[in-house]
């Protein structure tokens, strides 16, 4: 009879190589997703990177948005934030202005153009992850809804949305552009 000790080991080995299993699995999805993410955006706008669509994503979900708090939800610093602004104010997709009620802040928010470069953009990675999604059979899709959305629950603040850590962080402010 094997004893409690080497049976808890044999549990933690087995743990181990299912959590090395589903990290590997995660990974490759994730990989997969990046690369629809960019197919979709060279597709509308070869010329832009995904941290420049990433950042048109935020201000299209909570603007009119303070540059800090931009810089602050993409992870980069000021200086980073304001560079990858004025390149997408160049291009015409994101209006920049002091703000009225403390000229020390930039506000910012996206013009027409980068709205419909967003919705463009969005809309044709949907419909790829719609193709990949109808290929999987049935079974296979029913626990995948449920899986994704525990990963997202456990990746906790790294999957912040950006309207709530905007909202969270007192970033919003009343639309001076408008």
């Amino acid at each position: 009879m094997p004893s409690h000790a080497s049976s808890a080991s044999a549990d933690a080995a087995r743990l181990d190589a299912e959590a090395e299993e589903l990290t590997v699995a995660v990974i490759a999805a994730s990989r997969l997703l990046i690369a629809v993410s960019t197919r979709a955006l060279a597709s509308i706008d070869d010329s832009m990177t995904l941290s420049q669509l990433r950042a048109l994503m935020v201000l299209e979900s909570c603007q009119p948005l303070k540059l800090a708090a931009l810089a602050a939800i993409l992870g980069v610093n000021p200086s980073t934030a304001m560079r990858m602004v004025d390149k997408l104010k160049a291009a015409g997709l994101v209006d920049r202005r002091p703000n009225p009620h403390n000229r020390r802040e930039v506000v910012l928010r996206l013009t027409t153009d980068g709205r419909a470069l967003v919705e463009r953009v969005l809309a044709h990675r949907r419909a790829e992850v719609r193709e990949l999604v109808a290929r999987l059979p049935a079974t296979e899709r029913a626990g995948l809804v449920g899986a994704l959305r525990a990963l997202t629950r456990a990746g906790g603040e790294l999957a912040v949305d950006a309207f709530d850590e905007a909202r969270r962080t007192g970033a919003l402010v009343e639309d001076p552009l408008a």
